[in-house]
């Protein structure tokens, strides 16, 4: 974290993990490893989590798992991450937010900051084969759905940034700035 001159403040200044949520390319992974460098803790990417525990990509675990067993151990990543001691950025998958119970359990181990697009930009940012569910004819009309889907879950953040028109750079400065102002709940 730096101060208003730019300096780095020690890590524990952060009182509290960041946890990110949005749609699928509203830069969470990229905003994610940005905020954690600016500030000098880790990032933990749930997505990779689970591919490390279930030993092959998300496409690969979703076809050959399920969609459950996938919520499920993106569920238990999320958990290992909130309540590690030090402060640190989680990037859960897009919809972890919306799966009963999970933005309870943060509770006030985490400020949760939904990074705000909309759909046709999303679905630019990404690449359809590579996200299960918007592996379909009209990913735009799937991501609408989506976001209808999940939009009441996102709204729970402590705090929205939006990330239309805006660098990755830009969007972590103000999860940065929003993560120092916001006290311990």
């Amino acid at each position: 974290m730096t101060d208003k001159a730019g300096s780095r403040l020690p890590a524990s200044a952060l009182s509290r993990h960041i946890l990110l949520v949005g749609l699928p390319g509203s830069g969470k992974s990229t905003v994610g490893r940005l905020v954690a460098t600016m500030l000098g803790v880790e990032a933990i990417d749930i997505d990779r989590e689970v591919e490390l525990t279930g030993g092959h990509s998300i496409p690969d675990l979703f076809d050959s798992r399920g969609e459950a067993w996938f919520r499920s151990a993106e569920r238990r990543a999320t958990e290992r991450a909130l309540v590690l001691d030090s402060p640190r950025v989680i990037v859960p998958g897009a919809g972890w937010a919306a799966q009963p119970g999970h933005l309870e359990t943060v509770g006030d181990r985490a400020l949760v900051v939904y990074l705000e697009i909309s759909p046709e930009v999303a679905v630019r940012r990404v690449t359809a084969g590579s996200r299960p569910l918007l592996s379909g004819s009209d990913p735009v009309a799937q991501m609408r759905a989506l976001l209808a889907q999940r939009e009441v879950f996102y709204h729970r953040a402590h705090c929205r940034v939006s990330v239309l028109d805006h660098p990755a750079d830009a969007v972590a400065r103000k999860v940065v700035e929003l993560a120092r102002r916001a006290p311990p709940e």
